[in-house]
């Protein structure tokens, strides 16, 4: 049976019943020193209840946080992903023959700063410069195209930089406690075994930023392992040619030496939606956008089949929805080797 913690006013009526019963008291009055000192010592002790409770917590690793999270999953040599950069490339415009040197400050709109890496000189009046996020996180990353203005004005350069079309990626918050201890939790219950299938996704999640993986024996022919993942928390959650070198630079350094391994990423299949909703309101439309969002996080991999019962319920459970008539899609949605559902559009009719 578990223990129910006391509640403070419980703790005051114990102390003082007990206090009454040893010191033969019948009647106390209102504000005398036994009173007052037996809600005192309550007080202590419900504090005390409050400290076991949450210490009970903590010498469990499926419920510890914080610290004593990473306690336990050090005793299994699991650290938590550190939060990463985002990295890329912008495009610099200006007088030919101007230099921009490494270390440059640029500023995008909502106040993220990134350096330039490395000293660029124009020619023809345009460079393209390598550049890294300052501070580590998700909000680093920027898409395509993105303006970014140079913090102190440079002569001969203009100002004015874009994100060139290979985007700025790879940055990733410091991994969640949840996810410190899922993999904590899927170490414990599926222990390493040398290269076995659940070796392959375990080392790709380790990577920050990745969020789920898929592993595929002999794909390619006998000796060859597939290895895809998805990073769900980016704005896309399909990885570009970075992101993916950098998974499979991981996992060469720790699969056997005799394993062909691949890591690919999956290719999207955007799944739109035609809906009819009732009552339609901007809050319902919100509701059913986030629910089949959640709903591809939780069921999309690669050459996954997305149950079209399944979506009917995702629409079902977005908060305020009393009925709907789901157009498109018509049928269960299949998918061949490789290919995997993402959140596409939703048209309302």
């Amino acid at each position: 049976m578990p223990f129910s913690r006391p509640t403070l006013q419980e703790l005051v009526n114990r102390t003082l019943s007990d206090a009454q019963t040893r010191l033969g008291a019948d009647e106390l009055v209102r504000r005398e020193d036994l009173q007052v000192l037996t809600r005192v010592l309550a007080g202590a002790s419900h504090g005390l209840h409050g400290f076991i409770g949450w210490l009970s917590q903590q010498v469990v690793f499926d419920t510890a946080e914080a610290e004593f999270l990473e306690r336990w999953t050090s005793i299994w040599g699991i650290a938590r992903k550190a939060a990463a950069v985002a990295v890329g490339e912008v495009a610099l415009t200006g007088a030919s023959g101007t230099t921009v040197p490494a270390g440059t400050v640029l500023v995008r709109a909502d106040g993220a700063e990134y350096e330039i890496t490395t000293e660029v000189t124009l020619a023809g009046g345009t460079a393209t410069a390598a550049v890294t996020a300052l501070l580590a996180g998700q909000d680093g990353n920027a898409a395509a195209a993105s303006a970014l203005t140079i913090a102190t004005p440079i002569a001969g350069i203009n100002s004015a930089v874009t994100v060139t079309t290979a985007a700025l990626t790879g940055g990733a918050d410091i991994e969640a406690d949840d996810d410190l201890r899922a993999r904590l939790l899927a170490r414990i219950q599926s222990p390493p075994h040398g290269g076995a299938a659940h070796d392959y996704i375990a080392w790709a999640i380790e990577v920050p930023g990745v969020t789920r993986a898929w592993v595929y024996p002999a794909e390619l022919g006998l000796g060859t392992v597939t290895v895809r993942f998805v990073r769900d928390d980016d704005a896309s959650p399909i990885p570009d040619a970075a992101e993916v070198a950098a998974v499979q630079a991981h996992i060469d350094s720790l699969r056997p030496v005799t394993a062909g391994v691949t890591v690919a990423a999956p290719i999207a299949v955007p799944l739109d939606f035609t809906i009819d909703i009732t009552p339609d309101t901007a809050a319902i439309r919100a509701a059913i956008e986030a629910e089949l969002r959640d709903l591809l996080r939780r069921v999309a991999a690669p050459g996954a089949t997305i149950l079209l019962s399944h979506i009917r319920e995702a629409i079902s459970l977005a908060t305020g929805e009393t009925d709907h008539i789901l157009t498109a899609p018509a049928a269960n949605v299949t998918h061949t080797v490789g290919q995997m559902a993402t959140f596409g559009a939703i048209t309302w009719v």
